[in-house]
Formats: C-alpha cells, sequence, structure tokens
C-alpha cells in the first residue's frame, strides 16, 4: 500500500475492508469447522464487540496506569480457575503464549543445562515452537494407535534428569481424545518434575460437556501432580481472539514466568507475559463474554454442542468409505477416508461451501479431516452431514490427486533454502498451485498430498517458503 496523500472516511475505509474480506471463510453458522468458534447469539458477540471498543486503546503494559485491567483479568483468571481446580494465574494473548511462559517457568525453575520436554506426538505444536525459543529440547512419545492416547510406560521411559516439563492434553487437538491425566501427572510427581495439561482446547469445554451428561475424566489442577494449566477462552469460552489463562497450581512457579529488567534507565519493567505492549480489547472481549453467557449459557452451549458431536460420530460412520479415529471425550472428531482420499473430499466440500480441516498422516496416525463441533453446529449437522456424504461420493468418483511422477522426490531432495520466493512461486505453479496475488483459492488435495508425502521437516521448510511467496 502507498500510504494516502489525504485521509479516508469511516465509509470508504468500511467499503474496502468488505471487499478485502470477499474471498474469506465466513465466521459465523457453523459452515467453517475450524479456527472460528459461534455460540449462535447474536448478543453475545455484540456484548464482547463493545467491551472490546471499550478497551481497544488501553494499555496492558503498566498495570498501575490503568486499574480496570487488574479488575477484569483477576475476574476472568478467577472465573477459570475457579472452574478448573483453583490456581494462580496470567491472561495471555492465545494458547501459544501461555505454553510458551508455562515451558519458561518449567525451564527457569529447573535451571537445567540441557533441558528438555516430554510429549505426546499429538501435543500441539506450540510446544514446539516453545522448545524452539527457549533452547529446550523436545523428547516426543508414540501414541496408541488405537486409542490416540498417550501410553503412561512411554511417558515413564522418556523421563530423565533433564526433564523440566511433562506434557499431557485434555483432549489433544487431532483425535480429541484426553490423555491419560492422572496417570501422567503421578508419573511426573514421582519423578519430581512439573505436569502441564494442555487444556486450550477442552479447558472451558470439558466441564460443560459433563454437566450435559459426557463422561468426562479428571484434567484439572485438582488432580495431583497437574502443575500448570492453559485454558483458552477464545475457542469454547466464545471471546474474541486473543485471549487464553494460563493458570500454576504453586504462585512461586507463576512468578518464575515472569520477566523483569531493571538493567536500563528507562521506565519500569515488569511483564506478565511476552508481549510488553498490548491492547487491553481480548481481555474486555473476554470478559464481556462470560459475563453475557453466565454459567446458564454455557452449559446450554455444552448441552447442544454434546447432541451435535454425538449425531456427528453417528453420521459419519454411516456414509461409506469413512470411519471416525478413536473414540473422542470432547466435541472435536476426525475422520479418515479407508476408500476415500480425504483432500479431494475436502475441495469438494469447499465448493459446497463447508470447509473441514485437513491434517497431514503422522507417527503411524493416518491422514483424515477436523471436525470442531461448536454451539451453534447442531442447527446444521444434518446439513453437514449430507455435504461429507456428497462429497464423499465426489471424491470417490474424482479419485486421489495425481502427482506429477517424480514430484515428491525432487522436491525433497531440494535444497530449498537455495531457492528465491520467484523460482519456489514457479515451481508450486507447476503442479497447478498459482500463489500469484489475485489468483484465486487453488484447491488444496495436490497441496495436501505432496505434503502428506514429505517427511515432516521438509513439510516444514516448504509451508515456510509457501508463507513468504504469498505475503511477497
Amino acid at each position: 500500500m502507498n500510504l494516502p496523500e489525504t485521509g479516508a472516511t469511516v465509509e470508504e475505509l468500511l467499503a474496502e475492508v468488505a471487499r478485502l474480506k470477499e474471498h474469506d471463510l465466513p465466521v459465523r453458522g457453523g459452515q467453517v469447522t475450524a479456527y472460528v468458534y459461534d455460540t449462535g447469539r447474536g448478543e453475545v458477540h455484540e456484548a464482547a464487540a463493545r467491551a472490546y471498543f471499550e478497551m481497544l486503546e488501553v494499555n496492558c503494559l503498566d498495570p498501575t496506569a490503568f486499574p480496570s485491567i487488574v479488575e477484569m483479568e483477576k475476574q476472568v483468571v478467577g472465573a477459570v480457575a475457579g472452574l478448573l481446580g483453583g490456581g494462580h494465574g496470567i491472561f495471555t494473548s492465545g494458547g501459544t503464549e501461555s505454553i510458551m511462559l508455562a515451558v519458561k517457568a518449567a525451564r527457569d525453575a529447573a535451571g537445567r543445562e540441557r533441558p528438555n520436554l516430554v510429549l505426546p506426538v499429538t501435543a500441539h505444536p506450540a510446544f514446539h515452537k516453545a522448545a524452539h525459543y527457549l533452547g529446550v529440547t523436545v523428547r516426543p512419545v508414540p501414541v496408541d494407535l488405537g486409542t490416540y492416547r498417550v501410553p503412561v510406560p512411554g511417558v515413564k521411559e522418556a523421563i530423565d534428569e533433564d526433564t523440566v516439563l511433562v506434557v499431557a492434553s485434555a483432549p489433544s487437538y487431532p483425535q480429541g481424545v484426553v490423555d491419560p491425566i492422572e496417570e501422567v501427572a503421578a508419573v511426573a510427581a514421582a519423578a519430581n518434575v512439573p505436569c502441564h495439561v494442555d487444556a486450550c482446547v477442552g479447558g472451558w469445554l470439558l466441564p460443560w460437556l459433563r454437566e450435559a451428561g459426557a463422561d468426562v475424566p479428571p484434567f484439572d489442577l485438582s488432580v495431583p501432580g497437574v502443575t500448570s494449566l492453559s485454558c483458552d477462552l477464545h475457542k469454547f469460552g466464545y471471546a474474541p481472539k486473543g485471549a487464553s489463562v494460563l493458570l500454576f497450581a504453586d504462585p512461586a512457579m507463576r512468578r518464575k514466568a515472569y520477566f523483569a529488567s531493571a538493567a536500563w534507565p528507562g521506565y519500569t519493567i515488569i511483564n506478565a507475559t511476552v508481549q510488553s505492549s498490548r491492547s487491553a480489547g481480548p481481555l474486555g472481549g473476554a470478559w464481556a463474554t462470560l459475563r453475557a453467557l453466565g454459567r446458564e449459557g454455557y452449559v446450554e452451549l455444552g448441552r447442544s454442542t454434546l447432541r451435535a458431536a454425538a449425531r456427528l460420530r453417528e453420521g459419519i460412520a454411516e456414509i461409506p468409505g469413512l470411519e471416525v479415529l478413536g473414540e473422542p471425550d470432547s466435541s472435536l472428531i476426525a475422520f479418515r477416508g479407508t476408500d476415500v482420499d480425504v483432500f479431494t473430499l475436502a475441495d469438494e466440500a469447499r465448493a459446497r461451501g463447508w470447509f473441514l480441516q485437513p491434517q497431514l498422516s503422522y507417527a503411524g496416525i493416518p491422514a483424515n479431516l477436523h471436525i470442531t463441533v461448536t454451539g451453534v453446529t447442531l442447527a446444521g449437522v444434518e446439513a453437514m452431514l449430507q455435504v461429507i456424504a456428497e462429497s464423499a461420493e465426489a471424491a470417490r468418483l474424482r479419485g486421489p490427486a495425481e502427482l506429477p511422477e517424480g514430484l515428491v522426490d525432487l522436491i525433497a531432495g531440494l535444497d530449498l533454502e537455495s531457492l528465491d520466493d520467484a523460482t519456489f512461486a514457479e515451481l508450486a505453479a507447476s503442479v497447478g498451485v498459482d500463489l500469484r496475488p489475485g489468483a484465486g483459492q487453488p484447491e488444496m488435495a495436490v497441496v495436501n498430498a505432496v505434503l502428506d508425502a514429505l517427511p515432516a521437516a521438509t513439510r516444514e521448510a516448504v509451508l515456510v517458503r509457501f508463507l513468504s511467496v504469498i505475503y511477497q
């Protein structure tokens, strides 16, 4: 963008925003089964948006300058702690930041020279990101390929004298199952190692599903040996994006997450989060959402989510060629194709106006499609099942994406670092993926088929180049 000579009007700006969003996936209505969470209640969204706007310009950098953020944060964190076994918390921008701070606190508390982190292969990549940034080695543990839960003996075997944190998920995102939290936490405690429960997706969901009648195993800070827990409010808390809470059982461990610096002549620096200056808008939005829905609202959302998830699992199992993976403890559902290419199925569903999230094969887990069931899903669950069935049949007729012979070997053997962005864009175009501005949304079956055939490290390198090209 070239900076305009004169300022635009509000009307002009909003018209331009509408134009820019023209090809975005819809954030309301339930046809996008990842990334967005919808209550189906417009008044809740309105309350959150107005509170967000009221707090937009308040800076969380200095709580002594803006005492409103202290009171709001205490209320929000208190609500999460009250639901999830107590503790002492920090309001963060999202699950990745919560996880980053949990790993930092554990690393700093342990003081090991070669710290490592033990986690299931199904744990969120945010732990790998935190480990990368903080100089911690990841020790992944394979999961059981029938239940998709981490086996406790595998966790015990992976722990050594340099382990600073053990991780379990409630639930893991890929298949929506809860790891054996009690047993994993007991193994960690026996080794005198902290145990973090990643409940980013489930922390503000599982209690309401339990209240609605679901059999939810213990997973929160009330479980002996669990020392910290992350819970995103911008997922099943239905708050605007930028809202997560990190809880610690021990306030001393929470202090290890903080950062302070007095080694300069400027203003006092003390941060509870990775960020320094940050808008209090997300905090205001989360605070308003919790109050607008209340316990009754969340219980009702839990009931409708539980019903929708049960119907979806049942309906997918009835579609020829599809199979739900594992037995989800939550409202996250993944299914594979037995005689249907799931990447082609996803493209067919998108052509019909529905987004199903592809997941690549890894560690023995087959390629599959992921659906996040939210409060609004129940109203459209039959329509979703019809689209899945139609898309499966269309995908069966089309067959899997055809890749040029030798393409995967060619990419695997490339030194991707030596290619400039223009050359990489040409390589992508050779398989029908046009990354040029204005080229539109490519069908992703080819892209996903290529990525699925590559080892993880090469996948990552390709994804970095893809991001670099679309932002050039």
